[in-house]
């Protein structure tokens, strides 16, 4: 039996993953809850607190199942693995899907357009959240239709002090010392046409999922569930950081 467990992205609720759902093999079990702030569930007290995220999600983020984060949930599941679970009991695995060790980078999103982006968040919370769910799609092969399914699928508005502190996360959130220390294996899978990702992130990840972009849970359903499946699958032994392993 293979559990995973979906985490949604900035600005964007669990129901991001509904066309995921006709296609899981048997013996896949999967769960997709909302972050805090998302999807109609109660926001933090502190929207930016890492640890008040870990035990919101105690129970959202088991340690016998895989752990998938997109885009921003990728980051966050990645700094919760030094929170949550112990460090005694890690999920069987972690893949970020559409993100690397940090958000920005000089040849995907620089800092310079992220800060701008801010800004306007500041100003126009909802003309802004609404220009970032189209410009995450530009990479799929019908942009306009992913927009109409994505639209089709968001389950309720997003907490504005929560998108903030997730904008700030974007922007300074660095998970290269806790990947490279992690106590369970990682994996990366992106698009091959992702908007937000550099070049060299999209070549170095683990599995390219080509015709997709940013989001491939609304143009290639049935390959990201594949891909997803055959990643969890090889996180099936136990897993021992680099810097411990034996000579």
């Amino acid at each position: 039996m293979t559990a995973l467990v979906l985490l949604s992205g900035w600005g964007v609720d669990a129901g991001i993953w509904r066309p995921l759902a006709d296609h899981w093999p048997s013996g896949v079990t999967v769960t997709a809850p909302d972050w805090p702030g998302y999807g109609g569930r109660p926001p933090l007290a502190t929207p930016g607190s890492l640890d008040e995220l870990a035990e919101a999600m105690a129970d959202d983020l088991p340690a016998d199942a895989v752990w998938v984060g997109w885009s921003l949930g990728g980051l966050l599941a990645a700094a919760l693995l030094e929170r949550l679970p112990t460090p005694l009991s890690p999920p069987r695995g972690l893949v970020q899907l559409g993100m690397g060790e940090r958000f920005c980078h000089p040849e995907g999103v620089p800092t310079r357009e992220l800060a701008a982006f801010r800004h306007a968040f500041g100003r126009a919370p909802d003309a802004t959240l609404a220009h970032f769910r189209r410009w995450q799609l530009s990479g799929e092969p019908d942009p306009r239709g992913a927009h109409r399914r994505l639209l089709d699928l968001m389950d309720s508005g997003v907490d504005t002090a929560t998108l903030a502190a997730g904008l700030d996360r974007l922007a300074g959130l660095d998970v290269s010392d806790t990947l490279s220390n992690a106590r369970c294996p990682v994996r990366r899978l992106a698009g091959r046409h992702d908007p937000l990702l550099a070049p060299d992130t999209i070549a170095g990840a683990d599995r390219v999922l080509e015709d997709a972009g940013h989001c491939p849970m609304l143009s290639r359903p049935a390959a990201l569930a594949e891909a997803l499946v055959v990643l969890a699958g090889a996180m099936a032994t136990p897993h021992t950081p680099a810097e411990e392993a034996p000579a």
